[in-house]
């Protein structure tokens, strides 16, 4: 396939969508860096598996929140494959709590990884992408929902929304496209962890298409966005749901 991007960084993308993101961009004929915050085996291991099959990848370990991790990242991939044409600003947490019993250390980590890390990464990005560059960032859903118990998650992804759609406008004078993407339920460890089966199916049943997301459902949405068909749609937040909401 071939692309109007060449080097793409996807954030937490060593497990779940993330990875998915990854290696779906690599097969699109993208170099990918595969960003990671703690364990290094995963990233390395999606790495030689991309590098494997015949695509370019680097892994690069950095926090998100932390403005010099971030330049890092872009300093590292700008020198491995020479710019940054694609950031997919994927890294996130879900801590799920009612608001009375919500801390504060549950809202800042949210914000640190959820809302900050996203801006960062559009900040760079503007500050370094030419025309034709790609930002895609990840809401969620649930924005639409307003489900007791995600209060602060459902926060943070209503910023990413905002920041969406300003950044599209700031940008796009530069050619470059801005949106976000708003999955509903996806069978990662992210959604799946902490619920009962019986909480799972009540999920499901909610969906009109009958069953959860798979992480390359989602990928596919990235691809489309970042490639070559996807250049004149900026400022959109595109709710792969199966019909949720």
């Amino acid at each position: 396939m071939t692309t109007t991007t060449k080097a793409a960084i996807v954030t937490g993308s060593s497990r779940g969508i993330g990875a998915a993101i990854a290696e779906r961009l690599a097969r699109d004929g993208m170099a990918v860096t595969i960003n990671y915050s703690g364990d290094a085996v995963p990233a390395d291991a999606l790495a030689a598996k991309i590098i494997g099959s015949g695509g370019q990848a680097i892994t690069v370990k950095a926090d998100v929140s932390d403005p010099p991790s971030v330049a890092a990242m872009f300093d590292e991939t700008e020198r491995a494959f020479g710019s940054v044409d694609a950031l997919v600003n994927n890294a996130g947490l879900m801590k799920l709590a009612p608001i009375a019993e919500s801390s504060d250390e549950l809202f800042d980590q949210h914000i640190a990884v959820n809302l900050k890390g996203v801006f960062l990464g559009i900040r760079e990005a503007a500050r370094r992408m030419g025309q034709g560059g790609r930002i895609v960032s990840f809401s969620s859903s649930v924005v639409g929902l307003y489900q007791p118990t995600y209060g602060v998650y459902a926060a943070t992804k209503g910023g990413v929304e905002a920041l969406a759609h300003i950044a599209a406008k700031e940008l796009g004078p530069k050619g470059i496209a801005v949106n976000a993407v708003a999955p509903g339920p996806v069978a990662t460890a992210l959604f799946l962890d902490g619920k009962t089966d019986e909480q799972v199916a009540a999920v499901t049943r909610m969906i009109p298409m009958g069953r959860l997301a798979e992480a390359n459902d989602i990928a596919s949405v990235v691809s489309f966005l970042v490639g070559p068909d996807g250049g004149w749609v900026s400022g959109q937040v595109l709710r792969a749901n199966g019909g949720m909401v």
